[in-house]
C-alpha cells in the first residue's frame, strides 16, 4: 500500500509524565463529532480526572486551572441541554431517560464538584432517578438506547449495566451498606458463575474492589490474570481471542488497572500495572485521547490513578536523538516541568539513536496519508446514476447482528452546501438521530444499521460558487465506538466508489450516501460533480 505523504516528529511529554500529551490538549483529546449527550461528556470527564492528579501532586496553576474549569463549565451547562425534567439524561435531548448515560453523567459531575459549581439538586435528582430504576432482584434496568454494544454479551446486558450504575454510586461515596448498594452488590454476584465476557469480568473486578469486597475481588482478578494477553513488558486484555477492537481492549485493561489501583495497592500491584501501563500509552492518539468517547474517559482515568500514586516531586532528565542528519536535546527539570515540548524530525529514513538519562516518558510519532483500502466480501455497495441522481446502496454483512451508533461525515464540495429543506428531510430518515452541520460538513448520527439490511439516505446539495477544476469530496462513515483499523476482525470495509454527474449552475445536485454500517477502517468514498 503507498504512502502518500508523511510527516514524522519526536516529542517529549509535557511534564514528563504518561499524562503530559493529554493536558496540553484538555479540549481535543478526540478529533470526533460531540453531538450528543454522550460526546458531549468526552469534553468534561478527562479534565476532571487530569485536575484530580494535578492538585493530588501539587502541580496545579492557576493558568492551568483557568484553562480546564473552563472547559469544565461549558461541557456542564452543554449537558443540562440533555437533561429531563425527572433528572435522567438521553442520548440526544428527547425520548426516555438513559440509564447508562444518566449513570455516566451523576459520576462525573460529583467527581467536577471539587472545581466548578454544580448545582447538588442535579446530582439528586439523578440519583433519585437511578435508585428508582431498581428491579427486585437487585440489578437496574435498561432504559433508553444503549449505543454501545461492546457493553452487550456473555453473561447479560443487564448485568454489565448494573455493573456499571453500581461503579457510579460507589465512586460518588455511597456506602456498601446502603440498601441500594446491597441489593446491586447480591445481584451482580448471581452472575460470578459466567465470566465468559471479559469487559463485564474487568468491570465486575473494579465494582468489587469500590465495594471493598476482598473474597470476590480476588476471584475476579484471578480469573482476568489467566486470560491476559502478555507480549514482551505489555500486558493487556481483549473481549475474546479470535476478535479484538483495540478501543474495547482499552476500557477492559483500564477497568483492570482501576481494579489493582483502588485498593492500597502494593509494590507487586504497581509492578503488574507497568505492564498495563505500558500497552495503554501505546494506544494513546496524537492528542492524549484514545478511540473513542469511553476508552478515552476509562483510560485517562486509570492513567490518572496510576501516576497520582508513583508520581515524584523530585527528578530530572536528559532525552537526546541522534538524527542521520542532526541532533535533538530535551532537558526536563523543576523549572520548566510544566513545559511541553516537541521537534520535528528532518529526515524521514535512517536509523535513529535514543539515550535518556533519568526518568522520562517521550513518543515518537509518524503521521502519514494511505490510499483507501480495497474491498472486502462483507460489505457490498451499488451505484446507479440517472441523469443528475445518483443511488448509492450499501449493505452490512458483518458478523453482528447489529452495528453501534454511526456517524456519516459528508464534506461539502467545493462551492456547493447543503439544500436546507433536504436537511430537513434527512434528519426525519430511517434510524437518524441527529444532523449537524458544521462549517462545510454534514454529520449524521444513525441509531445502528441491521444485518443484511440496505438503508439509503439522500442529500440534495446546491452550487453556490462556480469552481475551476473541482477536485472530489470525502464522505467518512465509521463506528462510533469502535473506531480505526483495529475492528479488522470484527467488521469490513467499503468499497471506494468514485461517481459523476451533471449540473447548472446554480442548480441542485442530488447525492443518494449509502447509511453504511459499521465497519473495519474509516471507510471513504468521493463523490465529484462535473461542471459545464
Amino acid at each position: 500500500m503507498g504512502v502518500v505523504g508523511i510527516r514524522l516528529t519526536f516529542s517529549v511529554s509535557r511534564r514528563c509524565d504518561i499524562l503530559g500529551r493529554a493536558l496540553k490538549n484538555l479540549d481535543g483529546l478526540l478529533q470526533m463529532p460531540y453531538g450528543c449527550g454522550e460526546q458531549n461528556m468526552a469534553l468534561l470527564a478527562p479534565n476532571i480526572y487530569i485536575l484530580h492528579y494535578l492538585k493530588g501532586t501539587q502541580q496545579l496553576t492557576a493558568a492551568i486551572m483557568e484553562k480546564a474549569t473552563n472547559f469544565l463549565t461549558s461541557g456542564y451547562q452543554r449537558q443540562l441541554n440533555y437533561k429531563s425534567a425527572d433528572g435522567a439524561y438521553t442520548t440526544f435531548g428527547t425520548g426516555p431517560g438513559n440509564t447508562w448515560l444518566t449513570a455516566f453523567v451523576v459520576r462525573s459531575f460529583a467527581k467536577a464538584q471539587s472545581f466548578i459549581f454544580i448545582d447538588p439538586r442535579k446530582i439528586e435528582e439523578s440519583k433519585t432517578w437511578l435508585q428508582h430504576k431498581q428491579q427486585e432482584n437487585g440489578c437496574f434496568e435498561k432504559s433508553g438506547k444503549l449505543f454501545h454494544n461492546g457493553m452487550k454479551g456473555g453473561v447479560s446486558d443487564e448485568v454489565t449495566l448494573s455493573a456499571y450504575v453500581t461503579a457510579a454510586f460507589l465512586e460518588m461515596n455511597t456506602s456498601q451498606h446502603d440498601p441500594v448498594m446491597i441489593q446491586s452488590l447480591a445481584c451482580l454476584k448471581e452472575s460470578l458463575s459466567d465470566l465468559s465476557n471479559t469487559y463485564t469480568t474487568a468491570l465486575l473486578a473494579y465494582v468489587f474492589t469500590l465495594a471493598g469486597d476482598v473474597e470476590t475481588r480476588a476471584h475476579l482478578l484471578q480469573h482476568l490474570d489467566t486470560v491476559a494477553v502478555r507480549e514482551g513488558g505489555f500486558l493487556y486484555w481483549s473481549q475474546t481471542a479470535a476478535e479484538t477492537s483495540a478501543s474495547l481492549s482499552v476500557e477492559i485493561s483500564s477497568y483492570v488497572l482501576l481494579a489493582k489501583l483502588s485498593a492500597s495497592p502494593t509494590a507487586e500491584d504497581l509492578g503488574y500495572a507497568s505492564g498495563i501501563i505500558r500497552w495503554l500509552t501505546g494506544q494513546q492518539n496524537y492528542y492524549g485521547g484514545f478511540s473513542s468517547t469511553q476508552d478515552t474517559v476509562v483510560a485517562l482515568q486509570a492513567l490518572a490513578l496510576y501516576s497520582t500514586l508513583v508520581f515524584s516531586a523530585e527528578g530530572w532528565s536528559t532525552v537526546t536523538v541522534q538524527a542521520p542528519s542532526s541532533q535533538l536535546t530535551f532537558d526536563v527539570n523543576q523549572g520548566n516541568k510544566l513545559l511541553y515540548q516537541e521537534e520535528a524530525l528532518q529526515d524521514v529514513s535512517g536509523k535513529y539513536r535514543l539515550e535518556v538519562k533519568g526518568t522520562c516518558v517521550s513518543q515518537i510519532s509518524a503521521t502519514y496519508n494511505i490510499p483507501t483500502p480495497a474491498d472486502v466480501t462483507t460489505l457490498s455497495v451499488k451505484t446507479q446514476i440517472h441523469c443528475a441522481n445518483t443511488i448509492t446502496v450499501s449493505m452490512y454483512s458483518g458478523k453482528e447482528e447489529t452495528t453501534n451508533m454511526v456517524i456519516l461525515d459528508i464534506k461539502m464540495l467545493s462551492g456547493f452546501s447543503p439544500d436546507p429543506e433536504s436537511l430537513k428531510s434527512l434528519k426525519r430518515g430511517l434510524l437518524v438521530s441527529r444532523v449537524e452541520q458544521k462549517e462545510d460538513h454534514v454529520l449524521v448520527y444513525l441509531e445502528e444499521l441491521s444485518k443484511d439490511t440496505p438503508i439509503n439516505h439522500s442529500l440534495e446539495i446546491i452550487q453556490e460558487l462556480p469552481v475551476d477544476n473541482l477536485k472530489p469530496a470525502v464522505v467518512k462513515i465509521y463506528d462510533y465506538y469502535q473506531p480505526g483499523p483495529s475492528l479488522t476482525k470484527l467488521y469490513s470495509n467499503s468499497t471506494l466508489t468514485h461517481f459523476r454527474g451533471s449540473i447548472r449552475l446554480n442548480s441542485s445536485y442530488k447525492l443518494m450516501f449509502p447509511s453504511v454500517t459499521q465497519r473495519n477502517d474509516t471507510f471513504m468514498f468521493f463523490y465529484h460533480v462535473s461542471v459545464r
